[in-house]
């Protein structure tokens, strides 16, 4: 894996998905592009859908080295060679070099790039796409495949969908779109209309279990714990590994086990330790991870029995405890609404972590006690 810092296509800590070659889980969106590949069904756009980290840029990748490095079928002396049966391409291929080194001449990938102060933009903006103008137009003379992957297209401005859109209405000949969306509901209808969805589903025990190795992750003991929390998504599996995301959730369940009460101090200590320098991810983090906990709670009450497995020791304790009814569950879904909104405010007008952090537990602690 390279050392160069990630790219917006490209979970901190995990190979960039141009250099995985092995897809774990995702079968059956595979095999439906391969359906339509070999039937002469070929879309010219496709809308890879699922959740955030479970492998939609890995797919995106192969999908762009198989078209790229596959020729079209013709009948021969003895016929038509067989279909293709994987997306897979060997590694030592040409195009394989290409893609690796970020040389393929057919492909083009749009991401979020820098503004005029070197800064990398928020969004996605029209002059991204603009540039597949020159793309097509310096790349179209061998009349080969053209691929193009935009990462994510959730990003988009509305003048980029705009233009992204007149691409999808007039594609330009033997050229392949694949737009990869972790939110397709935030996309312009009729940019979903126009193309073919493939919907990729989190990944199982075994299946994350085997990507995740292949990053070159280091497991953590507690897998089980990791499974819960990432909810089949690899990147997010990486990114609780490479900050401490286990350890994180663990205090934080450990902190509601002292409710009513509270422990002031654990919970200050955790407040300090999101506030200090050079730890913006590591807050983010623990700011989802309240999420999730508030909504495991509301879970709990809903359906009478605590998530499984647990995401952290005594978890399932702690959870039947503080939401034994679906009265529970509609209280704490409620304040897990609230402090999102509030949370999201805090970070907007540059809130002191540690301020917000503590502000979110005491209203924990608040709901926590209405709920007795």
């Amino acid at each position: 894996m390279s050392d160069d810092p990630p790219t917006p296509d490209q979970a901190p800590g995990a190979p960039h998905p141009r250099e995985t070659q092995q897809l774990f889980g995702q079968n059956e969106a595979e095999q439906a592009f391969l359906s339509a590949y070999t039937s002469d069904r070929l879309h010219h756009g496709w809308l890879l859908t699922g959740p955030r980290g479970v492998g939609k840029a890995t797919l995106a990748w192969r999908i762009a080295r198989f078209l790229l490095a596959t020729p079209p079928a013709e009948d021969g002396l003895f016929g038509a060679p067989p279909p293709p049966e994987s997306l897979t391409i060997d590694p030592e291929h040409p195009v394989a070099h290409r893609i690796l080194a970020g040389a393929e001449p057919g492909l083009a990938a749009i991401t979020r790039s820098l503004n005029d102060q070197g800064r990398l933009r928020n969004e996605i903006v029209v002059d991204d796409i603009r540039k597949l103008g020159k793309f097509f137009g310096l790349s179209s003379a061998d009349g080969g495949r053209r691929i193009v992957i935009v990462d994510s297209a959730d990003e988009m401005n509305v003048s980029a969908a705009n233009a992204l859109l007149k691409m999808l209405e007039e594609p330009p000949a033997r050229t392949t779109l694949l737009l990869i969306s972790h939110q397709p509901s935030r996309l312009l209808p009729t940019i979903r209309s126009r193309c073919r969805t493939l919907r990729l589903s989190p990944l199982g025990p075994e299946d994350m279990q085997a990507a995740l190795t292949q990053t070159g992750a280091e497991l953590p003991g507690q897998t089980d714990h990791l499974a819960a929390l990432a909810a089949g998504s690899v990147g997010d599996a990486v990114r609780l590994i490479n900050l401490g995301g286990l350890e994180i959730y663990a205090e934080l369940i450990a902190i509601l086990g002292t409710l009513p009460r509270m422990d002031r101090q654990r919970a200050l200590a955790l407040a300090e330790a999101a506030a200090q320098r050079g730890a913006a991810d590591r807050f983010e983090l623990l700011l989802t991870l309240i999420d999730v906990a508030l909504s495991r709670l509301a879970l709990t009450g809903a359906t009478g029995t605590p998530p499984a497995p647990e995401a952290a020791p005594h978890e399932a304790e702690t959870l039947a405890r503080l939401s034994s009814s679906p009265q529970q569950a509609r209280q704490w879904a409620e304040v897990a609404a609230t402090i999102t909104a509030r949370a999201r405010h805090g970070q907007a007008v540059n809130l002191d972590p540690a301020a917000l952090v503590l502000d979110t537990v005491f209203k924990i602690q608040e709901t926590a006690g209405q709920s007795r």
